[in-house]
């Protein structure tokens, strides 16, 4: 198993993603799916739980790897005694089923590849049935098929229960491999043409990135923060996965193991802004069109994350026969969050609405009738404690933060009404729910004593989405209550530069054992509050070193550990670089040179 999440790269067709790690090994692939079970689930245990290494026989690590510019094409170069090999991985855009495409070819010399492929599906726990059909190496197993042939042909041989090649290439030679999966009760689909993939598949992602009209410093990271929130689409519906991976652990060897291919409203607004600021207005309304699909309902429903399609039901268990990566057990599937109340999903729904509203988008004839709905559920319910929005598993409490969003839910409803006279709603119990709730968080949710909001009322404890007050507008920047609560999540809450969510070690709060690592979203967080209050040098460095800790193709996980000094937490993490690309555009955005 690799040591380090950072050894991987993503691909994927956008409705699944693979990692690819540096020594040539897939170790993670769900098909047909984000959210379906993996047929290469080696990350999350060993050899036998399935992947698919393509590499120079008895090689290790790879010399160099890197994506083609503006696309999710990735090439990996091994330059060994025999000569120098290159190989090219991607998931072609889908016709009907997904494809995995890898190109071998000689760059100099000669040097002997070797391909071993271990299938396993269902999360490495099923061993297909094997056989040979028209040239393929065909692997069956209940629902699932999957097909796998070489161009040109090459031998291939059974052997501890994988499949396996071994052949030369010299300069200017390639081979290349197509795995290809199908619902197995149905006819074998056309056969993808290699080649012309990865031409349709380079011009095709080229094309998208040039749409970015952010033109600052570190275009190319924003640029590949982009890409890799477009591979985490689910194009069907646009959804937007948090991470195409579970149970990847905040804590190596810690039980912190989540399950991330599902939707977040969390993650709404930021994400609108990001796309919408950057040019992707396309993109923006699909993902505002999966917002309003999966909100419509009993307002009192309103759930915090969703399914690729909306779907409602995740029910969390765990794969008892993994490992888990690191020995970080348990290996989880769904997630039992999907059960907690979070106010402050009602405050990103309305802020995204508002957002997408003053943006342009067009507008939805149900989408106000929707808002008001959501608003007379809020009237009566914001008094509730909820677990607020990091999903602690200690019961609920009166967060500030939550509490913060039910103001911008009211703030923006209030806003729409103001702007669009012409909409019916109820402008004065929704202002009197708006002043109700300022004061009483400004009242209870403050400690005047050590001049900082708290993490719940009455607590000392505090909490880094605090940092958002003065970016959602519930305080201007220059309150000292905000320079004070900026100040003391930097100094508390700090971790080798960065800054953690809160203190697990508080009592009672969490209701996990064990650590995690600096939250990167909030990090990037904190570079925004920086700049708000005048510290604009401040937050440029510590934004430089946020970007810094990306890896060698541009990939950011969840959280970062200082202690290890790496990457923790599901990977790509889409808040990391949703936070990314806006720090970038909030920090740079007036310096464009195009």
């Amino acid at each position: 198993m690799n040591a380090r999440i950072e050894d991987y790269a993503l691909i994927g067709d956008e409705q699944t993603a693979a990692l690819v790690g540096r020594d040539g090994s897939i170790d993670w692939l769900c098909l047909p799916r984000f959210d379906s079970g993996a047929c290469f689930a080696k990350l999350l245990g060993d050899e036998d739980h399935g992947y698919w290494r393509l590499a120079p026989k008895g090689a290790r690590v790879c010399t160099r790897r890197a994506y083609r510019t503006g696309t999710l094409v990735l090439d990996t170069e091994w330059e060994t005694t025999e000569g120098t090999v290159r190989i090219t991985d991607l998931m072609p855009q889908r016709d009907r089923v997904p494809d995995v495409v890898r190109i071998v070819e000689g760059v100099s010399g000669h040097v002997t590849v070797r391909s071993t492929l271990r299938l396993r599906f269902d999360y490495g726990s099923i061993v297909p049935w094997m056989r040979r059909s028209d040239g393929h190496r065909v692997a069956v197993a209940g629902p699932d098929s999957v097909w796998l042939r070489a161009e040109p042909a090459v031998e291939m041989w059974g052997e501890d229960l994988g499949t396996h090649s071994e052949f030369t290439v010299a300069e200017g030679e390639r081979v290349a491999f197509v795995l290809t999966w199908h619902p197995s009760h149905e006819p074998r689909p056309p056969l993808v043409d290699p080649y012309k993939a990865l031409s349709a598949s380079v011009s095709g992602w080229r094309r998208w990135a040039a749409r970015c009209r952010y033109h600052g410093p570190y275009r190319d990271m924003v640029v590949r923060s982009l890409i890799t929130l477009k591979a985490l689409t689910y194009a069907p519906t646009g959804g937007i996965v948090a991470a195409a991976t579970t149970s990847l652990p905040e804590e190596l060897g810690g039980v912190r193991n989540w399950d991330y291919r599902y939707c977040w409203l969390r993650d709404s607004t930021l994400t609108l802004g990001a796309l919408l600021t950057a040019g992707y207005h396309k993109e923006a309304e699909a993902w505002r069109d999966w917002l309003l699909r999966a909100v419509a309902g009993d307002p009192a429903d309103l759930q915090i994350m969703y399914g690729l399609a909306g779907e409602r039901r995740l029910p969390e268990w765990e794969l008892a026969w993994l490992p888990g990566f690191a020995e970080s057990a348990p290996v989880r599937v769904g997630n039992g969050a999907v059960d907690q109340l979070q106010l402050d999903v009602y405050g990103e729904v309305m802020d995204s609405l508002y957002l997408a509203r003053t943006t342009g988008l067009s507008t939805k004839p149900h989408m106000w009738a929707l808002q008001r709905s959501l608003m007379t559920f809020l009237q009566s319910a914001w008094r509730q404690p909820d677990e607020g929005l990091w999903e602690v598993r200690g019961g609920r409490r009166q967060f500030v933060h939550s509490k913060v969003l039910v103001w911008v839910a009211a703030d923006r409803a209030v806003r729409t009404l103001e702007e669009h006279p012409e909409l019916e709603g109820d402008a004065d119990g929704w202002r009197a729910m708006r002043d109700e709730v300022h004061r009483e968080v400004c009242e209870q949710g403050y400690d005047s004593r050590r001049g900082t909001f708290t993490q719940y009322y009455g607590s000392r404890e505090l909490d880094a989405a605090l940092l958002l007050i003065p970016r959602v507008g519930f305080l201007p920047p220059d309150d000292p209550r905000v320079i004070g609560t900026v100040d003391a999540i930097r100094a508390d809450l700090g971790h080798g530069g960065f800054v953690r969510r809160y203190d697990t070690d508080a009592v009672g709060v969490d209701g996990m054992p064990g650590g995690e690592g600096a939250f990167l979203a909030c990090s990037f967080w904190l570079a925004d509050a920086l700049h708000m209050t005048g510290r604009t040098d401040e937050a440029r460095e510590l934004f430089e070193r946020l970007v810094g800790l990306v890896n060698d193709v541009g990939l950011l996980a969840e959280e970062y550990d200082p202690a290890l000094g790496g990457q923790v937490g599901n990977f790509p993490q889409a808040f990391s670089h949703i936070a990314l690309v806006n720090t970038a555009l909030t920090l740079f955005g007036g310096e464009q040179a195009g």
